[in-house]
């Protein structure tokens, strides 16, 4: 007997379905907003920069500025021919004598010279000789005069500045 077609039938196999499931979406983007890591650097950065500028502010330890020394003006000048060597009194808290070597004459200088150091200038002629006079003045007003002569001849002019309140000494 012939196979029947209900046979045949049922020893097909049956149609393979697939079925397809959706999965809910994964995204691989960076989330949007503000990532808190970055955040938390930057807050321990920002505190470690105003920790270190306080601390060299708060640290700086205060120191009493220098008080202005009164000076007066004196004006040194030397006359007479060639070179010689000079010294003086020139501004500074310490009041320390600037020299100056081979100097062409005739020559002349004012400076600020501290209250309570004598100002003073000192010449020395060279080996050729010659003469040279020095002479002071302080705050406008001639003080001394003296003359070196001959071969390193040497001469002196010295005064008294006056005080703050004018007086001498």
């Amino acid at each position: 007997m012939p196979p029947s077609t209900e046979s045949t039938e049922s020893a097909k196999l049956p149609a393979e379905t697939t079925e397809i499931v959706e999965s809910p979406e994964v995204s691989t983007d960076t989330p949007k907003g503000i990532d808190r890591r970055a955040i938390a650097i930057a807050a321990a950065l920002l505190l470690a920069c105003s920790g270190l500028i306080g601390y060299g502010i708060l640290d700086t330890p205060d120191k009493p500025k220098p008080r202005a020394v009164p000076t007066a003006e004196v004006t040194y000048e030397v006359t007479g021919k060639g070179t010689a060597e000079i010294s003086y009194l020139a501004r500074s808290e310490a009041g320390k004598a600037t020299v100056l070597s081979a100097v062409d004459l005739p020559w002349k200088k004012s400076v600020r010279v501290p209250i309570g150091k004598a100002p003073n200038i000192n010449v020395i002629l060279d080996e050729k000789g010659g003469e040279a006079s020095c002479t002071l003045a302080i705050r406008g007003r001639h003080v001394q005069r003296a003359t070196a002569m001959g071969e390193f001849g040497r001469a002196t002019c010295t005064g008294e500045l006056p005080k703050a309140d004018g007086s001498v000494g």
